[in-house]
């Protein structure tokens, strides 16, 4: 069972991947959903506590270096350790598959393309900052939204820190904005270059049976949804 954010780091490094929060249409998860734990659980949602708040951990772990946590699952948050990167990497992107080669052959929306383009430029910016380095409007905020998923989704992108936002008096304001830059900033080159010596097919069949060595029951489909991204 797990406790604190120790337990859970050893957990989801023995399991290489997983959902985050016990979503419904779990297929791997290290941590049930808030709902779900038992009375006397040492795990306190929301607490702030960085020992036993999942909610904290999602962003303790990327003080780490071989854990990476963005929306990779059903358009949802997840994780990946760094010995499992590569299998997704060749499944979603065979063969070393640029972000440029995807939107050439149509994978990719041109809002993705603003966004990624500007992540290559500037290098790691927090949302609100990207947002509007990436200029977009107001009435954009959903086209960016769906940009930034759909480039996690891809994983072209993700997840690096947080940032507090500031006022125009440098004074710290509101919940902290998430910083975002490209995959090849987060991990060595090294990940790559084995995901691109993978066969995406052999990839995804070593996904996949891990999937079935800690979740037996996972639907057949939705193992397929999880391991494409799509």
């Amino acid at each position: 069972m797990v406790r604190n954010y120790d337990d859970f780091v050893q957990e989801l490094l023995q399991a290489g991947f997983s959902q985050f929060g016990g979503q419904k249409d779990s297929v791997v998860s290290v941590i049930p959903a808030w709902s779900e734990h038992p009375p006397d659980s040492q795990i306190r949602w929301f607490s702030g506590d960085p020992d036993r708040d999942p909610w904290d951990w999602r962003m303790r772990v990327l003080e780490r270096d071989d854990i990476a946590y963005a929306k990779v699952f059903f358009r949802k948050s997840g994780f990946i350790t760094r010995e499992w990167v590569p299998y997704f990497l060749a499944v979603r992107r065979p063969y070393g598959r640029s972000f440029g080669e995807a939107y050439a052959d149509g994978l990719m929306s041109a809002y993705a393309k603003r966004v990624y383009d500007t992540l290559r430029q500037s290098g790691p910016l927090p949302a609100h900052e990207l947002k509007a380095a990436a200029g977009f409007y107001k009435d954009e905020k959903s086209a960016f939204e769906r940009a930034i998923v759909e480039l996690q989704m891809g994983l072209y992108v993700t997840l690096c820190g947080q940032a507090q936002k500031l006022d125009r008096k440098g004074e710290a304001y509101g919940w902290a904005s998430n910083m975002l830059c490209v995959m090849e900033e987060f991990w060595p080159e090294d990940v790559f270059e084995q995901a691109a010596r993978l066969e995406p097919e052999e990839a995804r069949e070593a996904i996949a049976a891990r999937i079935q060595q800690i979740n037996p029951d996972a639907d057949a489909k939705k193992i397929r949804k999880f391991i494409d991204g799509r």
